[in-house]
């Protein structure tokens, strides 16, 4: 008979303190940097020194410091939900992340062991960083102030989280061809990403198309195309204070991969097409909208980010912990106060639509309660000026992409404008400036003014900017509702643009004033007193 038989069971507390984050080694010091890159190498490359390339040795020290940060980043999602503090989420449809392997180091305060350790093997992590593809999953500003906020937020201790798209490829990649910059595939993931974890358990099925008909006098969505949302999630650490926050980005998948019967017909294309066009959603950046089948696919991304992101926010909603474990919260009333939406551009502006599908149609809340969480839950940011700028729908085209959001819009729109001729009767001048729905030849929904109508704030990113949207842009939402706008200059994170980007020019003002300003970038004020300090100013 076993041995194992004999022994008395483990109880469920026993068991949970052997499989736990504690006690696992961490990166202390050279040596161990060293022994945690070699089993890296052997054991998840598979390569020993006799084949290994400048990338393997990339890849096995971004999974030596992955190894470092994941007790962090698994403890700081045991924090939060176990105490359950309002959480964050910023929908943006681009993060410009950069180069993840020398953030991670300046963050984790390990670049010195890190960078001794491989000069002692030999390498060099300047070269090795150059192996590193560089995500491009933004085209410019909007995307990177995404990325600072998420470094921010885990600096600050905020239970964040950023909710994107994993396009298959990036912006583009720049060639110089003959002198002149030619535009070809940015190919990102073709050697894989060491950062990102797939999350297969919490893939969330998005509907597209179907009708709307009426069930028991309530509406229903029917007959819907269905693609999956496939979660990948990227640690983000904050800087010397153990908080690991999480990017999340989806990638689309076709419900059924592979139809057998189309195969055996002899029908081969047919029998992935269903892959290829669900897959299509999350393949590029701002595909080209000329065409209404481009405008048709950037629709389907901002919906796709929307709707799995918001099911997971109430998922994590409903479980986490408040008191005992093992309840279901279903009270959607303390939502606001757990929930904190940013909407970056009107790209997600969706999400106040989509928001009310689920608390009315789904939960079964009414209008009126639904209406108030959903106001309370959402802010809008807004980064132009110019009106052509401003995203304005067909309402042909969500009619035929998202039937059930284009009535909620409308309904939303009815109501508004009867609190607008409350407010200014007899002005129907008035009530078209503020219309959602602007009418004419070609009906279109104003995705700003619904962001506005949807939002409990609505903030610029500038302070000129945010005076003028007062004045021009918004002026008549401003005027409507004054008290909820407000500013919000941009920042960037000092850790990537001055100790990242510049470490001597750190490592000076560091001699003068200390480190308060790596985080608190306003003691940098203090360099004026060594303005004519002749020896710090050359």
């Amino acid at each position: 008979m076993s041995k194992s038989l004999n022994k008395v069971p483990l109880t469920d507390k026993d068991r949970r303190k052997q499989i736990s984050i504690r006690g696992l080694p961490l990166l202390e010091n050279v040596a161990s940097v060293k022994k945690t890159f070699n089993r890296h190498l052997h054991f998840t490359v598979v390569k020993d020194r006799n084949v290994a390339t400048n990338r393997d040795y990339y890849l096995s020290t971004a999974h030596t410091v992955r190894d470092h940060l994941v007790g962090r980043w698994i403890r700081t999602q045991q924090h939060y939900y176990d105490s359950d503090p309002k959480r964050v989420y910023y929908l943006s449809l681009e993060y410009y992340m950069g180069r993840s392997l020398s953030n991670m180091m300046v963050n984790l305060g390990i670049e010195s062991e890190l960078d001794e350790a491989l000069y002692e093997l030999g390498l060099s992590i300047e070269e090795l960083e150059e192996f590193e593809e560089d995500a491009g999953l933004g085209n410019g500003g909007l995307g990177r102030l995404a990325a600072c906020f998420l470094d921010s937020m885990a600096t600050l201790g905020i239970a964040g989280y950023g909710y994107g798209l994993r396009y298959e490829f990036g912006i583009f990649q720049q060639t110089i061809k003959d002198g002149f910059q030619c535009e070809e595939p940015d190919d990102w993931l073709r050697y894989g990403n060491p950062w990102e974890v797939p999350r297969p358990e919490y893939q969330i099925p998005v509907n597209l198309y179907g009708r709307v008909i009426e069930q028991n006098g309530k509406p229903k969505w029917v007959d819907t195309k269905v693609i999956m949302a496939m979660p990948y999630d990227t640690p983000v650490p904050g800087f010397n204070n153990n908080v690991v926050n999480t990017l999340r980005l989806w990638s689309a998948k076709a419900a059924q991969k592979f139809n057998f019967q189309f195969f055996n017909d002899g029908d081969y294309l047919n029998a992935v097409s269903e892959q290829s066009l669900a897959e299509n959603v999350t393949r590029v950046l701002y595909p080209n909208d000329n065409y209404r089948q481009g405008k048709e696919l950037r629709l389907k991304q901002e919906y796709f980010l929307v709707a799995a992101t918001l099911s997971d926010i109430i998922r994590r909603y409903k479980h986490s912990k408040f008191g005992v474990s093992s309840t279901t919260r279903d009270d959607f009333g303390t939502f606001p106060d757990k929930v904190a939406i940013q909407l970056n551009d009107t790209h997600p502006a969706l999400t106040i639509a989509e928001l009310m599908r689920l608390l009315v149609d789904i939960e079964g809340l009414s209008w009126d309660v639904a209406w108030d969480i959903t106001k309370r839950a959402c802010a809008y940011t807004n980064h132009t000026l110019m009106p052509e700028a401003v995203e304005r729908w067909s309402v042909g085209l969500l009619e035929h992409v998202l039937p059930r959001h284009l009535q909620i819009i409308f309904e939303i729109n009815l109501r508004h404008l009867e609190e607008v001729a409350a407010r200014y009767p007899n002005d129907a001048a008035r009530r078209r400036d503020l219309s959602i729905v602007e009418e004419g030849d070609d009906k279109r929904i104003n995705m700003a003014y619904l962001a506005i109508v949807g939002s409990h704030a609505v903030n610029g990113v500038a302070k000129i900017h945010s005076e003028l949207l007062k004045t021009t842009l918004f002026k008549s939402f401003y005027e409507l509702t004054p008290e909820k706008f407000q500013n919000k200059t941009n920042g960037i994170t000092p850790r990537r643009w001055l100790v990242l980007s510049n470490p001597n020019l750190s490592d000076v003002i560091a001699e003068r004033i200390g480190e308060d300003w790596i985080t608190k970038l306003g003691e940098l004020s203090r360099l004026r007193d060594f303005i004519n300090d002749e020896e710090f100013v050359r």
